[in-house]
């Protein structure tokens, strides 16, 4: 087929831009024709605080991908639009964030129905909901011929927004973790021995649930392990996590590395700590299990979302209950026991991304029902 699939790429950083990346090379090796249409504004800043772009790319960038979208430029969304529908057989719109609901309904409008059109949800709905997100949602999800979504409670939440009949599938999200430029991707922890910390790695947001693992580090875990928190934190999180550590007295054992984590930064990251902690109160699918087995590193994790089917409890990892302090303090106990860490870390297995990302594009390239 010729596919047309909009997306974030490099410049942008993170999963999203590495996903619609990656996926534009499975498609094309694949046999199929595909362009990127990318943005070259994405967000405006109230909706994305962070840092949007890196100067390094995370992955090899796709070469046919165009930069001529812009939130603030809806004439940008028509004539994609009308390239789309003059050039292309399938249209894959991939939805990060309810807002591009807006543009997406004009790169619609713009292909008058000349191409079929499929909504990749992310995220069907975001974790911390404003009031205009369901709307938005249920009005693109209602003019797309089909969705994919990352979970069957993902799928149940789309079909519920898209209405009786609607062609919703369902594909766990593959592996897409970032590579260095000039690197073959990230390298095993070196194996043996404990480092006493664990790391938490991504975004802060409130749903990350990172609260909740200061108070299971203070209770949980043996007075001499120590806390790393890197990633980008949003919305005033590093005043109030700062403070929470500091009532809760193990601020001289959690370090927060503020801001975003270039890939070749990642390798030393990871192998400086014994396990990667993902204490969500809510999931989806996340990238950050297949990085930590990637660099050898068994996951202590909520039961959210797909994190139960990524983790095998006692084998590469442990799985606690969602917002429950005590139950991850019970987990990082665990954790800790005696030649614990060394024997879930050699659980630990690499995935093997091939069968994942055949079954991902299956699903997003069938016929509609």
């Amino acid at each position: 087929m010729r596919i047309s699939l909009v997306g974030p790429t490099h410049p942008y950083k993170g999963g999203g831009a590495r996903h619609t990346t990656e996926l534009a090379h499975r498609l094309a090796e694949r046999g199929h024709e595909v362009v990127v249409e990318s943005w070259r504004a994405q967000y405006p800043e109230r909706l994305y605080p962070g840092r949007q772009t890196v100067e390094a790319p995370e992955g090899a960038p796709f070469p046919a991908t165009r930069r001529d979208l812009a939130w603030n430029r809806p004439d940008s969304w028509w004539r994609a639009g009308r390239r789309i529908g003059r050039d292309a057989d399938l249209a894959v719109l991939a939805v990060l964030i309810p807002q591009q609901a807006v543009p997406y309904l004009g790169i619609l409008a713009g292909m008058g129905g000349r191409a079929r059109s499929l909504a990749l949800c992310h995220n069907v709905l975001p974790h911390e909901r404003g009031p205009a997100d369901t709307a938005l949602m249920r009005a693109l999800l209602r003019r797309t011929d089909a969705v994919l979504a990352h979970s069957p409670e993902q799928a149940r939440l789309a079909r519920g927004l898209a209405g009786p009949g609607a062609d919703v599938r369902t594909a766990a999200l593959p592996p897409h973790p970032p590579t260095a430029p000039g690197g073959t991707g990230p390298a095993p922890a070196p194996p043996g021995g404990r480092r006493n910390r664990l790391l938490f790695f991504g975004i802060v947001r409130p749903y990350k649930g990172v609260d909740v693992l200061l108070r299971a580090l203070a209770h949980g875990a043996p007075p001499q392990v120590g806390l790393t928190v890197a990633g980008e934190f949003w919305g005033g999180s590093a005043q109030r996590l700062r403070a929470l550590a500091g009532e809760l007295g193990v601020a001289e054992r959690v370090e927060f590395r503020e801001g975003y984590v270039p890939a070749e930064e990642i390798p030393a990251l990871f192998a400086a700590a014994d396990a990667v902690v993902l204490p969500y109160r809510t999931a989806t699918a996340t990238q950050n299990v297949w990085l930590a087995h990637e660099h050898g590193l068994p996951v202590v994790a909520t039961r959210a979302g797909a994190l139960p089917e990524q983790v095998a409890d006692g084998v590469d990892g442990l799985l606690c209950a969602p917002g429950d302090p005590a139950d991850l303090a019970g987990a990082l106990a665990r954790l800790y026991a005696p030649g614990e860490v060394e024997r879930l870390r050699a659980g630990v297995r690499a995935a093997d991304p091939a069968p994942v990302w055949d079954a991902y594009v299956d699903a997003l390239t069938a016929p509609s029902a």
